[in-house]
């Protein structure tokens, strides 16, 4: 039985895990970097170890460090969050091998959809739909598969997410260019230069369907809609995913429930779906085998604390759901408060926080690390908050939203609260739907 969870993460995602830890009575290490150790994180855990300098390579990163602080501090397993080593299945045999549980999917599952060549090819046994489109060894294959599914076309890094390697091929003439620089930013970001590529969808929206299993019961808890993404980065989600046809929608469920099924799946995951908007079709993209940034409007929506069923699972408790069981309730967004400065090109914007008042209210939920005095550090993610809203329906959320941001303050950094605010106001983004093309138009009228 687990009794004692090290968190191996910084920032929100930290304090979400500890505070399901403490309702469930479970005690928590925070494993945190030199430049955390002051944090609000460091002070909700029970115990915190320092796992390394500011740097995450040297950090959060480094398996060896995190492993061999759980074993000192005697913990039953480690909990990675999202993000760092969230997917790694280095760190889950080193954990493994020390006897302390891993909370996520097996190493197998994990080395079948942390590569995305491997994942397609799964995706396609298990009978899901893909982008056409293919792996290149080189640049002559990959000018092989231009000339055959014509552009636009968008390349992809084989080992990457976040849209790092990520390249859009307009005109066939730059493929050697352009490929040649993913691949080099791949190698950089990655230490893995492989790259795919897939024909562009101009009106896709990014739909993506949650899943949780315990190796054998694979149940799905909705979807979310993504869509809303600068540089392939995500900036709102909402549950469900609006302005979406019921047929569609459960032919995504399905899907996504027929991966898992094939996966024998266990732990949390999410199956990531384009959607052509103009065909209504969908192509599987890719599955995340770790607690999503967004998964806080899926908790809005079926009440439950996803936190709480990852480590059930890893206890090796049998799902406690079926789906049946699964009840969605009114509908929920979620905004993610960054500290960058949206005209300066959303530049980072790190630094000592001045003041933070957050909203408060019916229906109205706000994930933080941060506080009045807390630091900013240049060397992680620029993620400061992240404000949900849930109501009866979507109009009710909205109006929500729109009283929550308003209340909102966060001085002594930039951030890109009155980028949101400006996004709530906008007629098409209230009328929901809106694809992955929205948000770079929005922003430059």
């Amino acid at each position: 039985m687990i009794r004692r969870i090290l968190v191996a993460n910084r920032g929100e995602i930290a304090v979400r895990i500890i505070e399901t830890c403490a309702r469930l009575g479970i005690e928590t290490v925070l494993a945190a970097s030199a430049a955390d150790l002051g944090a609000v994180p460091a002070r909700r855990a029970d115990r915190v170890v320092c796992v390394g300098p500011a740097p995450s390579a040297q950090s959060y990163l480094n398996a060896d460090a995190i492993v061999a602080a759980a074993i000192d501090t005697r913990c039953d397993a480690i909990h990675p969050g999202y993000g760092f080593l969230s997917e790694s299945i280095v760190l889950a045999a080193k954990a493994r091998g020390a006897g302390i549980v891993f909370i996520g999917p097996t190493e197998a599952q994990l080395a079948g959809v942390g590569d995305k060549l491997r994942a397609r090819e799964l995706a396609v046994a298990a009978g899901l739909p893909v982008v056409p489109g293919g792996a290149a060894g080189s640049v002559e294959e990959a000018e092989a598969i231009v000339a055959r599914i014509g552009c636009p076309i968008l390349i992809k890094a084989v080992g990457g997410g976040g849209g790092r390697g990520m390249k859009l091929l307009l005109d066939p003439k730059d493929a050697r260019a352009t490929i040649a620089l993913a691949a080099a930013e791949a190698e950089a970001a990655f230490a893995d230069g492989r790259v795919y590529l897939e024909r562009f969808v101009a009106r896709g929206r990014h739909v993506e369907v949650q899943l949780v299993g315990d190796g054998e019961t694979v149940v799905h808890l909705g979807d979310r809609d993504c869509s809303i993404q600068r540089r392939y980065q995500k900036m709102v989600e909402e549950a469900p995913a609006p302005d979406l046809d019921d047929g569609l929608r459960g032919r995504l469920h399905a899907a996504a429930v027929a991966f898992g099924r094939a996966l024998a799946y266990r732990g949390l995951g999410t199956v990531e779906f384009l959607v052509d908007a103009e065909r209504g079709e969908f192509y599987f993209l890719e599955m995340n085998a770790r607690i999503q940034v967004e998964h806080p409007v899926t908790e809005a929506i079926t009440g439950l604390d996803l936190v709480a069923e990852q480590i059930a699972i890893a206890d090796g408790r049998p799902l406690r759901l079926a789906q049946e069981d699964v009840a969605f309730v009114g509908h929920a967004i979620e905004f993610r408060i960054n500290a960058e400065d949206c005209l300066r090109d959303f530049r980072p914007s790190p630094g000592t926080v001045t003041r933070a008042v957050f909203p408060v209210g019916d229906g109205v939920r706000v994930d933080t690390h941060v506080e009045a005095g807390s630091a900013i550090p240049p060397f992680y993610d620029s993620l400061v908050a992240k404000v949900v809203v849930h109501g009866r329906d979507r109009a009710e959320a909205l109006a929500r939203a729109g009283r929550a941001l308003a209340d909102c303050r966060i001085e002594g950094i930039a951030t890109n609260l009155d980028m949101h605010r400006a996004l709530l106001a906008d007629a098409e983004f209230r009328r929901g739907g809106v694809d992955t093309a929205y948000f770079p138009r929005f922003w430059r009228t």
